[in-house]
């Protein structure tokens, strides 16, 4: 079901209140004013609209080396945002770094795709100043803790709590920008979502809401997918058209999920791991939603009229840097470096299960490292994926049908 902005019923009392307090010699007033915005607005979008749309927007396209792609809207969890967007995160980072971004502004798949595609910074919604310029470039929505599923808790930001953002942020275009202009300006943006880690970490291997005794493996992917299938619906019903799915790292290779499993009883099966890299268990779960999400990708692809969707295997292009570590520049991950990740480094001096506090705790070289924090690659390994997802290259088809430079070609 498509969310909806929140502010109506308010706004329709604070107007009815305010015009029961009129007379007819203020509400007359009032009505001259109105029609007058009226006029004036319709006159903006006849003459001034056309003027707009010739300079503005083209000095935007100008500026991406003959792309089409108008704006950049990113949607997800830590795999998109390094906290700009969190509320309070030094203090609710539990599951990652209090540096969550390999200590930079621009470490993370999307904001490697965003340099492609012209967009140097795809700013914080919670950053913006309420212009409309400032939306024309794309936002991003992302929150460092954000789950598919709605919880109950205040640490997690839900998939629906995004999209309704996105959608008013669409409606405002509509509102300022003629119809045609902004049908056209959101048909040719690019829609980027991450999400599923935060809902298999913490809703279900480790249970926080009692959901791995309701659901099996299967049933709960198949939710997962099923919820987002309806976003990816409704966003193409608000006009989007070129929308990029993420599919779930291979969470059974991260330091924490590995630490945790050597270090306790399994989580699921019962079974001991006895030190090796990756977790299988764990990762074919995460690898069933991958394949369900792929498949149904497909199917909206054939359903919904002018849908270009492309799905990216971020487990298959992590599962290639595992295998095959010093081919990508990464150091051997059964070496004495253990998984490499700069907070599963503390986790070994302190017993603990944090990340990274300073940058003076962090290896020195981190470009031969895979891990950053307890769930997250580096910068070294998302640029890659970056440049894969964009090419096609080094990390070969981790994006399907097509790559991320096709799909915004003109």
């Amino acid at each position: 079901m498509q969310p909806k902005p929140s502010h109506g019923p308010e706004l329709a009392k604070l107007v009815e209140k305010r015009s029961q307090k009129m007379d007819d010699q203020e509400w007359g007033k009032a009505a001259t004013v109105l029609k007058l915005s009226i006029i004036i607005a319709c006159l903006w979008m006849v003459v001034g609209a056309a003027g707009w749309e010739d300079g503005y927007l083209s000095t935007i396209s100008s500026e991406k080396k003959g792309l089409n792609v108008s704006a950049f809207y990113v949607l997800g969890d830590s795999s998109v945002d390094c906290g700009d967007n969190t509320l309070f995160y030094p203090f609710l980072h539990h599951n990652l770094s209090l540096l969550p971004c390999d200590g930079a502004d621009q470490s993370l798949v999307p904001h490697f795709l965003a340099q492609k595609m012209g967009f140097p910074f795809t700013p914080p919604f919670y950053g913006q100043n309420g212009s409309v310029d400032g939306l024309l470039r794309g936002l991003n929505f992302g929150s460092a803790q954000a789950t598919i599923m709605s919880t109950t808790g205040h640490e997690f930001q839900s998939l629906n709590q995004q999209l309704r953002q996105v959608l008013e942020t669409f409606q405002l275009l509509q509102l300022h920008l003629t119809p045609q202009l902004a049908r056209s300006y959101i048909e040719s943006s690019v829609i980027y979502l991450s999400f599923g880690k935060d809902d298999y970490v913490d809703l279900f291997l480790h249970n926080s809401s009692g959901i791995m005794h309701k659901f099996t493996g299967p049933e709960f992917a198949r939710i997962l997918v099923d919820q987002m299938a309806a976003a990816l619906k409704t966003l193409h019903a608000s006009g989007a058209r070129k929308i990029i799915c993420v599919g779930i790292l291979p969470l059974g290779c991260t330091p924490r999920t590995v630490w945790e499993w050597n270090n306790s009883w399994g989580k699921i099966g019962g079974s001991e791991n006895n030190g090796t890299v990756c977790i299988n268990e764990i990762n074919e779960l995460v690898s069933l939603y991958n394949i369900l999400l792929e498949e149904r990708i497909v199917s909206l692809n054939s359903d919904l009229p002018g849908s270009e969707m492309v799905f990216c295997d971020v487990y298959e292009g992590i599962m290639e840097i595992v295998n095959n570590p010093k081919q990508h520049g990464t150091e051997d991950l059964n070496s004495g470096s253990l998984l490499s990740g700069y907070s599963f480094i503390l986790d070994r001096v302190t017993g603990s299960n944090i990340g990274c506090l300073s940058m003076e705790m962090a290896c020195k070289d981190k470009s031969t490292h895979l891990w950053w924090d307890l769930y997250n690659p580096t910068q070294a390994a998302n640029r890659l994926l970056g440049e894969s997802a964009w090419s096609g290259l080094s990390l070969a088809n981790i994006c399907r049908p097509t790559t991320i430079h096709h799909l915004v070609s003109p």
